[in-house]
């Protein structure tokens, strides 16, 4: 599906003049840039919790997800979407909140804070999930400019890298107590802090974002004249009108081979490619990087979404969705295919293409559905899209895990006098190897269950 290019009309000037596109624009760079992701694993490893309690806590959030996702995009078309995302910054706060000031020294008291911290934060991405999207898209189609969504997308996407670039550097910097402790003895010196002050430092920045996102959606304004104008009503009759929209926009998506297409064939490549995402400081470890370096090549993947998007949007409007699912499968399997063999210091370049993979199944996703989808089940439908993506995504880190299981338990067997740490540096490279069959398998699937469909739907209306 081309879409024509942005005239001089539909400038980014002219763009960031609606309110509501900045805000939406504000509102992604506040809540996505966390500072605490270049030191994700080792954060929850530095509050006294277990790699077992770790993998349990991010499924329980991703079943959170799961759960919520489509209620809450049912609500947000129903009771309008900036309600919705004023929610999602109070629970951005609060999730922050619950773990930045958790007292340590009682390990069943911070994995409950941190338990009640992945709640909340899988409802926060639960109810931003379509309704942020649903209200920027809708105030184009408001202005009559819904043919610029491609260029909204593309400038909200660089924005974000911008973000992502200022909270994986100073997030690894303030984590760090010696780097902290060199500015401090500059500024006041005979003072230090240790890890246990610094370790809450990204949290704190955190949190800071997510008063910002509340600033930023408030300031958000409904679209005159388009979906999630229902307002106030009786509850049951809410919940009946959430539950019959569930169900049409559910079928609909079904009856829709395009649709159905755009949500699978992104599925596959969102969950594999978000999966090794979350295992790249293990990786960098094992291919020679220092510590001190994941930090920047967060930054690093960051600045590839300054110029991803605009090659994204130049595919999207030149080539159809067939060839840009190609393309994309294509770069998939050369990043997967190269990770396996763990090339020391130079194996982060593979990777790089893993966060491009990503950025690009992001903007196809947005740009297909939202192109496809009317305005009174958007939000719905964009939540249909985020609940298959985390059940999958939370399927994989399962399998992920039964692999790993497996593979330590027979190296064990094999290499009884190997220390733990090297039996499970092992399991770890031996998995890698079954990410291009798993994405190989994926793709595969899905296209037996949606060609056959497309190419009816084609031949009954005579068009690609």
């Amino acid at each position: 599906m081309a879409t024509r290019a942005a005239g001089p009309a539909e400038s980014a000037s002219f763009l960031y003049a609606m309110p509501n596109i900045r805000l939406f624009i504000a509102f992604r760079v506040l809540f996505n840039a966390r500072f605490y992701y270049p030191v994700f694993t080792v954060l929850f490893l530095d509050y006294g919790l277990s790699l077992e309690q770790f993998a349990v806590l991010n499924t329980v959030w991703a079943a959170t997800i799961v759960l919520a996702e489509v209620p809450s995009g049912a609500l947000a078309d129903l009771l309008g979407r900036r309600v919705l995302l004023i929610a999602t910054s109070l629970l951005m706060i609060a999730e922050m909140a619950l773990i930045a000031f958790v007292p340590l020294g009682n390990p069943r008291l911070v994995f409950w804070a941190f338990l009640g911290n992945r709640v909340l934060s899988g409802l926060a991405e639960a109810m931003a999930s379509g309704a942020d999207e649903a209200l920027a898209y809708d105030t184009l189609v408001a202005h009559g400019k819904a043919a610029v969504w491609p260029k909204v997308l593309e400038m909200q996407m660089r924005a974000q890298s911008v973000g992502y670039i200022f909270a994986m550097t100073a997030g690894a910097l303030v984590y760090d107590p010696e780097a902290v402790n060199r500015v401090i003895g500059w500024l006041v010196p005979g003072v230090s802090v240790t890890l246990q002050d610094t370790m809450r430092y990204p949290l704190y920045l955190t949190l800071l974002f997510g008063l910002l996102a509340l600033a930023a959606t408030w300031r958000m304004r409904e679209p005159e004249g388009v979906a999630g104008q229902a307002g106030p009503r009786a509850a049951t009759t809410t919940l009946r009108a959430g539950i019959r929209l569930i169900f049409q926009a559910g079928k609909w998506i079904l009856a829709t081979p395009m649709v159905l297409a755009v949500i699978l064939f992104a599925t596959v490549f969102d969950h594999t490619l978000r999966m090794l995402a979350t295992l790249t400081s293990e990786y960098y470890r094992l291919i020679g990087l220092p510590e001190a370096s994941f930090g920047l090549l967060g930054s690093a993947a960051a600045v590839l979404g300054l110029f991803v998007p605009r090659l994204a949007r130049i595919m999207a409007e030149r080539l159809p969705p067939g060839g840009n699912a190609l393309a994309l499968g294509c770069l998939s399997l050369a990043s997967l295919s190269l990770l396996p063999l763990f090339i020391p210091y130079f194996g982060a370049l593979p990777m790089m293409l893993v966060f491009t993979g990503l950025t690009l199944t992001s903007y196809f996703t947005s740009h297909y559905l939202n192109a496809l989808t009317d305005s009174a089940q958007r939000a719905t439908v964009l939540s249909f899209k985020g609940l298959v993506f985390n059940a999958a995504y939370g399927c994989i880190g399962l399998i992920y895990a039964g692999v790993i299981q497996v593979l330590r338990h027979d190296r064990t067997g094999l290499h009884p006098d190997w220390a733990p740490n090297l039996i499970a540096d092992q399991a770890f490279k031996e998995a890698m190897f079954f990410f291009p069959l798993y994405l190989i398998a994926g793709l595969a699937l899905v296209a037996l269950c949606c060609l056959p469909r497309l190419r009816r739907g084609r031949s009954r209306t005579g068009r690609g």
